[in-house]
């Protein structure tokens, strides 16, 4: 194997973070939808249910960077960079919302998710989007 063709280091990292992204997303709103979410408040319900159609794009430009990713296409760089977008995206309307309303001072297991997910899509979303974009060349 030339330079050339051995895959980047730590492409099966971000290939493995998209896909934990592209099953876990079905799996919190699958719960959130059995189970409720972090409070019964109307604007928080209101606004959660405001999700899911921008999560579902997320999971599924997730996937395919993975994918694209693992095997080398283009699509893979192009959907890699879409969801490590979409992921700082909503991870920055999420925390400005809990900021805003005070979400992360109630004491619960749901806000202790709530925090994890905010931190997982704004360092996964960003890492993401810089390790695809400074490899893109190496990845295609």
């Amino acid at each position: 194997m030339t330079a050339r063709t051995r895959r980047p280091k730590g492409v099966i990292v971000v290939a493995a973070l998209l896909l934990f992204a592209a099953i876990m997303i079905p799996i919190y709103w699958i719960s959130f939808f059995l189970f409720g979410g972090v409070t019964t408040e109307k604007c928080y319900l209101t606004f959660e249910h405001a999700f899911p159609a921008a999560d579902a794009w997320m999971a599924f430009a997730a996937f395919l960077g993975c994918v694209g990713l693992l095997t080398r296409k283009p699509w893979g760089v192009l959907f890699s960079l879409l969801a490590g977008s979409a992921s700082t995206f909503l991870g920055l309307m999420d925390v400005l919302f809990d900021l805003e309303y005070g979400i992360y001072w109630m004491a619960s297991p749901e806000v202790a998710t709530e925090i994890a997910i905010n931190i997982l899509t704004l360092v996964g979303g960003p890492a993401v989007v810089w390790y695809v974009w400074t490899r893109r060349d190496a990845l295609l």
